[in-house]
């Protein structure tokens, strides 16, 4: 875990949704002690240590616990993950709940649902994001004749099939993260261009640094809601949480006192910002508790009534706090959240429930209508000047390298590179993940880590594993990557991304035969398969100039997938803005075509070489990856796309 403690993160929304952090880190200890030595848990393995836990003691015997997991899972030997363990003791849960008469349960999961245990959505939550939806979609030109949506009824899910609500509600969170001349919005859809907006979405969701590894396509083209609600609220949370940094809100500065606490502040997630930002101003209105998470802690509505009065006190008062109905009391508080026009995201039951997402969303919203800070002074601004000297390249290549690391499914979630790799452990994570087998655990120290010699063991071991691998690391140790070198970490990251990029393409056999991948290997493929479709634009090297008006990759993609690349939609390049242009739509077209792709427009038009060569290795991949067409249907394919620019 990073230096800034996160807490245990799962990707499933609603499943975390259903657990304080406290009950969480409780049950990932019961989950590992289920384990047997390093092998992974069984579902044999758990009930006796599932047994034991407080809301099952003495309500289920290790026997009826067994029983019950076999109506799951009938193999007592099949491995079992930490969410899977979750679902389980939910489960098990309402069992024991059910057996001794008590219909009241610790967690909320099973209230207000609309479709089965293991995969539930709150009605809330529901209705919330339908209410994001109206209002931020509701003047889209394609969008506008099918809202606003009646937060009632299951409408969302039947509109999100084709993909275009998606796609558009990413472009909501992070402004042109998606060229719209790459979705497909025809009022009916056939199956491949509906295929195409969900592979768009789900790509250009990754790269705005949502979780989505385990979410396909055909998921969003069934409506499987909670999969469908569960990409929408981290969507969402992008666009709430954006300006939670200090670039976009400098005022928050105020937080800090001196140039430490500055470090420590840009290297915080935005959740905890939004609670530092939160218990600052509590503090100074006389509130004597801490609040540490966006459910037990906000459920009486105390933290509520000092934060308004502290931000809005013409329209608010804690006399509220009178009110001992806790509905009651919730109802009052979101009437003066509503003279801030801070209500969308909740209802009093909301409140008093603990409802996390909606909850965040309601306190994100109070941040960007009203956050009370002052303009920094000059020492704070000086202070943060010291601490954000890093040139615009090395901001980009953190933020290409965090969504890397955060797609490969990793149990930590990386907010910041340069200060979440320092203790090593993202990095023997990231490791075991690319290079299998090659971390030794039993020599690795999992955080919280509070001996710094500790941290100097896990980076040792990762440039251990490094040279193992033949990167170039001459004269760097572990404690450069425990002191935050940045231009160290980023060459270390470069080549690891490098080495996981070619062992993908080494590993479908069927075109390497097994032998290594080289950098000439990507050029070469890439100019025959340019040629092959009698073009005469070639490049020269990962270098080439000439590449800064993306025409080469876009016949590079039309070259793999004819249909793929709309040429009305190109410009010749020539200037500046034509180069952007073509640049945006570049990358647009490639996520739709199904690569995994983070770079920035800007990479293309300054041919940065890293990021071409990635961008290249991606097409490649995908390409590869593909069944051979036979001829006839690659001469039908390209009569479909004539007649589609027709």
């Amino acid at each position: 875990m990073s230096s800034d403690y996160v807490g245990v993160v799962i990707s499933d929304p609603f499943l975390q949704n259903q657990f304080t952090q406290v009950e969480l880190r409780g049950l990932k200890t019961k989950f590992v002690s289920a384990r047997k030595g390093l092998s992974p848990a069984t579902v044999g393995d758990l009930p006796p240590a599932m047994a034991t836990l407080k809301a099952l003691s003495g309500k289920l015997a290790v026997e009826e616990i067994t029983a019950i997991l076999s109506e799951t899972y009938s193999d007592k030997t099949k491995e079992i993950d930490f969410e899977s363990f979750l679902r389980l003791y939910l489960n098990l849960q309402e069992r024991a709940a059910a057996k001794s008469g008590d219909s009241k349960l610790e967690s909320a999961f099973l209230k207000q649902t609309t479709t089965t245990l293991l995969h539930t959505i709150s009605v809330s939550e529901k209705g919330s994001y339908v209410s994001h939806v109206n209002a931020y979609l509701g003047e889209d030109p394609f969008l506008k004749k099918y809202l606003p949506l009646d937060p009632d009824t299951n409408d969302i899910f039947d509109l999100a099939k084709d993909g275009v609500l998606l796609c558009k509600l990413i472009n909501v969170a992070v402004p042109g993260t998606i060229d719209e001349r790459a979705i497909n919005t025809k009022r009916v859809l056939n199956p491949w261009e509906r295929n195409e907006n969900h592979t768009l979405c789900l790509n250009s969701a990754k790269a705005i640094g949502c979780t989505v590894v385990n979410i396909g396509t055909q998921d969003l083209v069934e409506g499987r809601t909670h999969l469908v609600v569960g990409l929408m609220s981290q969507i969402i949370k992008v666009q709430l949480l954006a300006d939670l940094n200090l670039k976009k809100t400098p005022q928050l500065v105020e937080l800090v006192e001196d140039g430490k606490d500055m470090e420590e502040l840009m290297s915080l997630a935005p959740e905890k910002l939004l609670l530092k930002w939160m218990n600052f101003h509590l503090k100074k209105a006389g509130y004597k508790k801490t609040v540490n998470n966006f459910s037990s802690d906000v459920k009486d509505g105390e933290a509520y009534a000092y934060l308004l009065t502290a931000l809005a006190p013409e329209h608010s008062t804690t006399s509220l706090l009178d009110i001992k109905e806790p509905t009651e009391r919730a109802k009052k508080i979101l009437e003066q959240a509503e003279r801030i026009d801070c209500k969308r995201y909740l209802s009093p039951k909301d409140i008093v429930e603990g409802s996390t997402n909606l909850n965040l969303g309601f306190v994100a919203q109070i941040f960007q209508n009203r956050n009370g800070l002052s303009a920094p002074t000059e020492d704070k601004k000086k202070a943060y000047a010291q601490t954000t000297s890093d040139d615009i390249l090395t901001i980009r290549e953190e933020k290409v390298f965090r969504l890397w690391i955060n797609s490969l499914g990793i149990e930590t979630y990386v907010n910041n590179v340069f200060e979440d790799v320092r203790n090593g452990w993202v990095l023997l994570e990231v490791l075991n993940k690319v290079y299998p087998g090659s971390v030794i655990w039993k020599h690795a120290s999992k955080p919280p880590i509070k001996m710094p010699f500790r941290k100097v063991e896990n980076c040792n071991q990762i440039i251990r594993i490094g040279k193992e691998l033949n990167f170039s690391l001459v004269n760097v140790c572990g404690n450069d990557i425990v002191q935050g070198n940045k231009k160290l970490i980023l060459a270390f990251l470069w080549q690891l991304m490098r080495f996981n990029m070619l062992q993908l393409l080494k590993n479908l056999r069927y075109h390497s035969k097994g032998k290594e991948i080289t950098d000439v290997d990507i050029l070469d493929w890439a100019n025959n398969k340019v040629k092959s479709i009698g073009k005469t634009s070639q490049m020269e090297s990962f270098k080439d100039k000439n590449l800064s008006n993306g025409i080469f990759f876009l016949e590079l993609l039309s070259a793999v997938q004819p249909r793929v690349v709309n040429w009305k939609s190109v410009t010749v390049g020539e200037t500046d803005e034509d180069k952007k242009l073509n640049a945006t739509y570049l990358i647009s077209v490639a996520r739709k075509l199904g690569c995994s792709v983070y770079l920035l427009p800007e990479d293309i038009i300054e041919v940065n070489q890293k990021m071409i060569l990635t961008l290249t290795a991606s097409i490649m991949y995908w390409s590869l990856k593909q069944p051979e067409a036979s001829p006839r249907a690659a001469e039908e394919t390209t009569t479909e796309k004539a007649s589609t620019d027709d």
